[in-house]
């Protein structure tokens, strides 16, 4: 069973006051270039609170299910989709699609086999917004094209406001990374319908590793 953190108010800055949840590291796939290395979470005050996540998924989903209509919050600040490794389980997920009704829920994923393409389309359909993350702006191209979801993509630490992929799709640089916003304010991400990839600068305490992954040829919009 998938565990979990659950924070009814996030005092991360960036995030803003949502309630957040940490997955348990479980849920990492190994194929994600960030395991182990330049993940972002795996340095200050997000690995204490992701080291916490072991609270059971039962538990976890009767916590969003009891959040008031309406309220947007974030899955996974650190960790993925449930279950282990790159398999989505699908119990496990519906019960967080279903704890979602009338709810605002969005979040990340690396998870991206042809069965947890299927999950992710799925879950976007139902309501849930999954996001699916890119290392580069050549891979955000390919995920777009499988029409799973939206696309997040990571983006050199120095890369423009606005950009694009080498297939010509725009990509604007998460707000938050160019002014002073938080996710709570900006829900550009919570966004399942948009035209636009966002773009995340590579940051955190393992900043040249990521940034290294982002380094494709960059076209400026």
């Amino acid at each position: 069973m998938t565990q979990a953190l659950f924070v009814l108010k996030s005092s991360n800055r960036k995030t803003g006051p949502m309630p957040v949840s940490y997955i348990g590291r479980e849920s990492c796939p190994s194929s994600c270039p960030h395991y182990r290395s330049s993940c972002y979470a795996e340095g200050g005050p997000a690995r204490l609170a992701w080291n916490r996540a072991a609270n059971p998924w039962r538990d976890y989903c009767e916590s969003v299910s009891a959040l008031p209509a309406g309220t947007l919050w974030r899955h996974a600040v650190a960790g993925d989709l449930p279950g282990q490794g790159s398999r989505v389980n699908m119990t496990e997920l519906r019960q967080l699609v279903k704890a979602n009704r009338g709810k605002r829920g969005f979040t990340f994923t690396h998870k991206k086999t042809p069965g947890a393409l299927d999950a992710i389309r799925w879950a976007n359909d139902e309501g849930f917004t999954v996001n699916l993350s890119a290392d580069n702006l050549a891979e955000a191209d390919r995920l777009w094209q499988t029409g799973a979801g939206p696309v997040v993509a990571l983006v050199p630490s120095d890369a423009p406001a606005k950009l694009k992929t080498p297939g010509g799709l725009s990509v604007a640089v998460c707000p938050a990374q160019l002014r002073d916003t938080s996710c709570t304010e900006c829900q550009l991400c919570s966004r399942p319908g948009r035209a636009v990839i966002v773009g995340f600068r590579a940051h955190g305490p393992r900043t040249r590793a990521a940034d290294a992954l982002a380094r494709i040829p960059v076209i400026v919009a």
